[in-house]
């Protein structure tokens, strides 16, 4: 799969929440703070997964339709996939 830019710079900005993370421990700053920005990281990083997968899924149903098969096994698996991220 190729990653394009926008899941790219969404890493990158993920990355940079969890060096802002680490930079406010290193501070000692307020835990509901840290927590807060753990959260918004956790969050970030639960939706690029989202997009990532539909993405794919998108992908792989057009490529099952055109081999001939199935696509029902690979949404149960995009699922699966979404469901155990979590």
């Amino acid at each position: 799969m190729d990653y394009d830019d926008q899941i790219r710079n969404r890493v990158k900005r993920i990355e940079g929440q969890v060096r802002g993370l680490l930079k406010m421990m290193d501070e000692g700053k307020d835990c509901r703070n840290v927590v807060s920005q753990m959260s918004a990281a956790r969050n970030a990083l639960d939706r690029t997964s989202a997009l990532i997968v539909s993405k794919n899924l998108e992908q792989c149903i057009r490529e099952e339709k055109d081999a001939g098969k199935n696509s029902e096994d690979i949404i149960k698996e995009a699922v699966n996939l979404l469901v155990k991220s979590r």
